[in-house]
């Protein structure tokens, strides 16, 4: 699922970081009256009225300000404002217009993106101090108290109308293939292979591929669109003031929005790192089918079976993998890579019946029975399917707090005995009386 980027502006001391924490629920940036406390990006996900979007709280920017940071802040914000689908800039109504809200305001009309004014520090709600505001040229002040709650809830429906659909037409009849992994892996190579053109840049300078990158191509007369992603480094690599923190979020959600991932690990090198299996448990997590694509196999430094082993060691949260041994260099074995993808897709995408489903857990538990506590067994009445990619069941129980999760991971072990869960994770819903 989308999920639209909402960037928090303004000058030091207006209430951002007490704004981001309201909506976000959870004080995760920091709050103070001294300016500047705020100098990266922070992130957080929230929802308004059924729709879930990222909010970024950004650093104060003041020009006049002699602070060492002021510089990275405000290249900071400039990058929130450029990736932004809505912009809120916060000004303080105690104040009124100041030198610096103008010098924003006129950055804000530089943009095409929407902006929702929001006049903050109102705590009497004296909305006709938000009159002069209109001077700032951006449209309708909206009064807001953010430390006393009022007006927060118009704000936030001012947000959302500015919400684009993303219904996209073509979007319904398109299979998006995420291409995630480390930098210099070779993921833009290998989607230069796939579609047979130079269409990404291709460099060995780690960081060549600053966005995601939307490449529409056809296989087997069916629409997929290939996103090239930038590569993930490890959280202390990335520096403050790069582009790299924007581009983390734009992978994951890229991640988010795809109906199937290729996940490019270095087969030229002799281990698995702790970066590559970061990578391979978010996507787990994100409940998608995927492939691991071991690139550069025509400088290989070890054999499929020591690298397979190795594979199964780092990843054994995730054991339904599938693996294609490649070379983006000299297109060994890159023709099978959209196979294997069409295939996890497929295996996330199967419904089966109830019936069968039912069959496989009678069986399971003739086998295994689940836990006892005090002496008496947990009893399980029925499995049904819920829902697909990932494909979701729901065991309905007499005590579900005792099936735990080794007995979980038996049930999935015999499930993926009998029907071909391949390259996609596959969850467990317990529930037990009164859950709906």
């Amino acid at each position: 699922m989308y999920k639209p980027v909402v960037a928090v502006i303004g000058r030091p001391n207006v209430g951002k970081s007490t704004f981001f924490n309201k909506i976000c629920g959870k004080r995760i940036s920091i709050v103070d009256d001294t300016p500047g406390v705020t100098r990266d990006r922070i992130y957080a996900d929230a929802e308004w009225s059924g729709h879930v979007f990222t909010l970024v709280d950004t650093g104060g920017i003041d020009d006049r300000s002699e602070d060492a940071f002021q510089k990275d802040i405000k290249k900071q914000a400039q990058i929130a404002i450029n990736e932004a689908d809505v912009i809120v800039f916060l000004v303080d109504g105690r104040v009124g217009v100041t030198t610096n809200d103008e010098e924003v305001a006129q950055i804000l009309q530089k943009s095409k993106t929407p902006v929702v004014l929001v006049v903050n520090k109102l705590d009497n709600f004296e909305v006709e101090k938000t009159y002069e505001f209109y001077s700032l040229g951006l449209g309708e002040p909206h009064p807001m108290s953010v430390m006393q709650s009022k007006g927060l809830g118009d704000v936030l429906d001012a947000i959302v109308a500015n919400f684009k659909e993303r219904a996209d037409n073509d979007d319904n009849n398109v299979t998006k293939i995420a291409i995630v992994g480390r930098p210099n892996v070779g993921k833009s190579s290998l989607v230069n292979r796939l579609i047979g053109s130079e269409r990404v840049v291709v460099s060995d300078i780690e960081g060549t591929t600053r966005d995601a990158v939307l490449v529409p191509f056809k296989y087997n007369k069916q629409n997929f669109a290939l996103v090239d992603t930038a590569g993930l480094r490890r959280q202390r690599s990335v520096e403050r003031e790069s582009v790299e923190g924007y581009s983390v979020l734009r992978t994951m959600s890229a991640i988010d929005e795809a109906d199937v991932v290729l996940i490019v690990v270095d087969g030229s090198q002799d281990i698995i790192s702790e970066q590559d299996v970061r990578i391979a448990g978010y996507v787990d997590e994100a409940g998608k089918p995927s492939v691991i694509v071991v690139n550069k196999w025509d400088i290989k430094c070890k054999s499929k079976e020591q690298y397979m082993k190795m594979l199964s060691e780092s990843l054994a949260f995730m054991s339904y993998f599938k693996v294609i041994f490649v070379s983006a260099l000299t297109g060994a074995s890159v023709g099978q890579i959209m196979e294997n993808a069409v295939k996890s897709y497929e295996n996330s995408s199967k419904r089966i019946t109830t019936g069968l489903l039912n069959d496989l857990l009678h069986e399971a538990i003739l086998n295994y029975e689940p836990p006892a506590h005090n002496g008496n067994r947990v009893k399980i009445k029925y499995i049904t399917q819920a829902s697909t990619n990932p494909p979701t069941f729901v065991l309905f129980v007499n005590d579900p707090k005792y099936i735990n999760f080794a007995y979980r991971r038996y049930l999935e072990n015999r499930f993926r005995e009998r029907i071909d869960f391949s390259g996609t994770p596959i969850k467990f819903v317990i529930k037990g009386k009164g859950d709906e």
